[in-house]
């Protein structure tokens, strides 16, 4: 088959099965997970997919000799142009490979940029993922280009060996990186003054985080009617949604859907979205939504604990944990999982996709914003009229009366209320 005659690129998934590895997981279904990684991208045509079992990684290849040679002819054989390795791989491991099976190789930080890259719709998303993959890319520079070393500096007799090739990509890069942040600084910047004018605005901030793939953007459209891109796919979404939405009670809320986590998320990336997430570090109350339908979700929950913690999300930010896809689920499995969704607190079972469990959830997210309310006494100024009319419009003003010098109000409200009132 010519090169012509290829509209896809075929490729291959190893999933590294390191027996050595204390924090080892289940090679199946992280095998199942990479090919939903792979399969994200449009013009893969996914050959095959297996799990290399490694009693210790060799430093050089990864996989033993052995190994290698063996793939080698069956790659070779089946013409593949492409192999996604997932987990780690050093710059090193990456190059040799490269070289032993004459073909594209990426690892797992490698392939989730790549989704990124294709994911990304907003110009803020661009350049996260742009940032997040010259990060990655100063990572994989090797001492492989000593041929091009170039002199600079002296007249051939004094002046040694310059800056080499690869001292110039690391310089060029660190040029860019430096370039985007002063971009993302000002995206950020931006969004600081959005945020500032939200919390003028009497509206709770409601975060949806969760597993890639766990339902949060069918949720997302389920509770706005909006029409977020929402497929069995990971990484549907990158760029983060806002929509207002009024519960039950008649309380509004700002409700935001994030970009989804995976395990092993790249460090890059965190940092690079850092500027999208820190909706999740302001919100009042966080949704975090699990697919429980899913053989590993015990294991993606504790991934989304450990980058909230990351991000510095506080542990007092309220939380109410959603069991979403519980109509996968068969008779006697769902029945389980409703009744530990029962004796849970903050715990609400449902299906976003049928609507079912709905009502539960959006009461307790009211119960959740409103929280215990006490009362105060209030000392205004004249000079105060701006919040005293907050109060008013919160309608929180239980009694008031003047007084010399102002206004002295009786108010019954919430922790968020007298939070908000210092700020103003």
């Amino acid at each position: 088959m010519s090169e012509e005659d290829r509209t896809t690129t075929r490729a291959w998934v190893l999933q590294p099965d390191i027996r050595s590895d204390p924090e080892r997981r289940d090679p199946e279904p992280a095998l199942e997970e990479a090919v939903a990684l792979a399969a994200a991208l449009p013009g893969l045509d996914i050959i095959g997919a297996e799990v290399v079992r490694i009693a210790r990684p060799e430093p050089a290849t990864l996989l033993g000799s052995g190994k290698v040679e063996e793939l080698a002819a069956r790659l070779s054989a089946d013409e593949i142009d492409l192999v996604l390795i997932d987990g780690p791989l050093s710059p090193v491991q990456q190059r040799n490979l490269e070289r032993a099976w004459d073909l594209k190789i990426l690892d797992r930080t490698g392939l989730i940029l790549e989704v990124f890259s294709e994911r990304a719709a907003t110009r803020e998303g661009v350049l996260q993922v742009e940032m997040a993959a010259l990060s990655y890319q100063r990572s994989r520079l090797v001492r492989a280009w000593t041929h091009l070393e170039r002199q600079r500096g002296g007249y051939g007799f004094v002046g040694g060996p310059g800056e080499t090739q690869l001292e110039a990509d690391r310089r060029n890069i660190d040029d860019q990186l430096t370039r985007l942040r002063r971009q993302l600084e000002k995206v950020a910047k931006t969004r600081g003054l959005h945020r500032q004018a939200r919390a003028k605005v009497p509206y709770p901030v409601v975060a949806l985080v969760g597993y890639t793939n766990a339902g949060k953007s069918t949720l997302f459209n389920r509770l706005t009617g909006a029409g977020v891109r929402a497929e069995d796919m990971l990484f549907a979404t990158l760029d983060p949604t806002m929509r207002r939405v009024v519960l039950p009670g008649g309380l509004e809320i700002i409700l935001s859907d994030t970009v989804g986590f995976v395990s092993n998320l790249p460090t890059e990336l965190v940092a690079a979205f850092r500027a999208t997430l820190e909706e999740v570090l302001v919100a009042d109350l966080v949704l975090h939504v699990r697919d429980i339908s899913h053989p590993e979700t015990e294991e993606q929950a504790a991934d989304v604990a450990t980058i909230l913690e990351s991000l510095g999300v506080s542990a007092e930010t309220p939380m109410i944990e959603i069991w979403n896809k519980i109509a996968r689920l068969d008779a006697e499995a769902r029945q389980a999982v409703l009744a530990r969704a029962e004796r849970k607190e903050d715990v609400i079972a449902l299906s976003a996709l049928s609507g079912e469990g709905l009502e539960p959830l959006l009461a307790h997210m009211g119960e959740k914003l409103s929280g215990p309310r006490r009362a105060m006494r209030l000392e205004l100024a004249f000079a105060d009229g701006k919040r005293r009319a907050w109060l008013h419009e919160q309608d929180v003003v239980e009694a008031e009366h003047e007084t010399e010098t102002g206004w002295a109000i009786d108010v019954f409200w919430s922790m968020r209320q007298e939070r908000l009132f210092q700020d103003l």
